[in-house]
């Protein structure tokens, strides 16, 4: 594993678990001040900055605190020098949701990039296949 890559499997361990926690501050560390992230609720042109970002947190913790789990189950990365890109899968759900459907997981994508030095979350998209 190299430096960058071991820098990023931290940078988005650290996340899961802050979101996993309810830590806002936690999940906006290490994000660029113009992130965008396209999410599973609307708005579906996604959010850009991030203070619409740090909005979007609140509801989903209200949601977890109710027994959700969010942890990672797999991850791939691949580094640039100065752009990255991470994708994940993740188990974000219910336990009742877990019982009926075992095998289902949140996608993740992140787009980095290295500002002074250290790599930041620029892009997030999460989603869920479609199951109709």
């Amino acid at each position: 594993m190299t430096d960058d890559t071991a820098e990023i499997t931290a940078i988005v361990n650290r996340w899961a678990r802050a979101v996993h926690e309810g830590d806002l501050d936690g999940v906006l560390a290490d994000h660029t001040d113009d992130i965008v992230m396209f999410d599973v609720p609307p708005p579906d042109q996604g959010v850009r900055g991030i203070d619409a970002y740090a909005r979007t947190w609140p509801p989903f913790f209200t949601w977890q605190r109710q027994g959700a789990c969010f942890e990672i189950d797999s991850m791939e990365i691949t580094a640039g020098d100065e752009v990255a890109f991470a994708h994940a899968l993740l188990r974000c759900a219910t336990a009742e949701s877990l019982r009926t459907e075992p095998a289902q997981r949140l996608r993740l994508t992140l787009g980095l990039r290295k500002e002074n030095g250290r790599w930041m979350v620029a892009h997030e998209h999460h989603s869920f296949p479609d199951r109709s």
